[in-house]
């Protein structure tokens, strides 16, 4: 059963924000990233072997999928996506999976998946799309070379996130069609390494999909950051094997978000409990003086500490246990 916010404020706050987005994204989302067209992927054979020249192949394929996407994205007349592409399609970017349609979707490898004995799956938020791409690359290759060698990062940017400013991030619709995708990726890293310790890493919105993927997901951590809710009014209701972490910075500002849900007609609103009350039951990591932007800054405190989890290690500072 759904969790409700505490008295009245919270749920008025909710719908507020709910109603304001409602109206704003009409007027504000003229230009889509997912209005650049892009052709369809070719086919790929399910993912069965970590062997280097496996994987070589793989990402040679995808290198040429993403070689057409800039093509047509140049004959668009779209300069900056183009751009975007042609630098992912680079000789030593190491892609598992892309689809420039629809905004695209990729998978990244950060490190040497053939070898890894420690792999996070990063999981990221609304607004990460082709065209804003370069944050998430960034922090996937800060937390690799933050974990050192024998490890691998995969970014996963594989579903239709969410606007910042618009109603379908105050719902966690969005997060109920990722999370097939989600649990299915992540099986397949396990029986493809199935001696390495699989962590998955989820930010704001990703913690949403990562709480509905949680049932199917057999890995070592679960790590909620920046984190609005997991859809769940606690770590029980994740129904999972996984050490369940929770972070958040002191100045990201998804603490004033209100938390909890409710039902109405349209469907659900609101994502849940907030990760790092005490109620929740998460493991509370220490996630240094941040914004919502920061926990994967180099030399910062969240990235430490994220770093040490998914090697097994407990957290630096951590701030307190389930």
């Amino acid at each position: 059963m759904a969790s409700r916010p505490r008295g009245s404020r919270p749920l008025r706050t909710l719908l507020a924000a709910f109603v304001v987005t409602a109206v704003v994204v009409p007027v504000s989302g003229a230009a889509r990233p997912a209005a650049v067209p892009a052709p369809a992927p070719k086919a790929l054979a399910p993912l069965r072997s970590a062997a280097p020249g496996a994987l070589a192949e793989r990402y040679a394929v995808n290198r040429e999928g993403i070689r057409a996407a800039e093509r047509m994205a140049e004959g668009h007349g779209d300069r900056a996506r183009a751009g975007v592409l042609r630098e992912m399609a680079g000789p030593a970017r190491q892609f598992l999976f892309f689809d420039g349609r629809d905004g695209g979707r990729t998978t990244e490898v950060f490190g040497d998946l053939a070898r890894a004995e420690r792999i996070a799956v990063l999981v990221p938020g609304s607004d990460t799309h082709l065209d804003r791409y370069a944050r998430l690359r960034s922090g996937a290759l800060a937390l690799q070379r933050e974990l050192g060698g024998r490890s691998a990062v995969l970014a996963w940017a594989g579903y239709r996130t969410p606007s910042t400013v618009s109603p379908d991030v105050l719902t966690p619709a969005r997060a109920a069609e990722a999370a097939p995708g989600l649990r299915a990726f992540v099986g397949a890293v396990a029986k493809l390494r199935p001696t390495a310790r699989l962590s998955v890493l989820c930010h704001s919105y990703g913690a949403v999909v990562c709480g509905r993927a949680a049932p199917g997901l057999d890995v070592a951590d679960l790590v909620l950051f920046g984190s609005p809710g997991a859809g769940a009014e606690n770590v029980s209701a994740l129904h999972t094997p996984a050490t369940v972490w929770a972070g958040r910075g002191d100045d990201d500002w998804i603490a004033e978000v209100p938390h909890g849900q409710l039902q109405l007609p349209f469907g659900t609103l609101g994502l849940g409990a907030d990760p790092v009350a005490p109620e929740f039951g998460a493991r509370v990591f220490a996630a240094g003086p941040g914004g919502h932007s920061d926990y994967l800054t180099p030399g910062s405190v969240s990235l430490r500490n994220l770093a040490r989890i998914v090697s097994g290690q407990a957290p630096s500072e951590e701030s307190g246990d389930a």
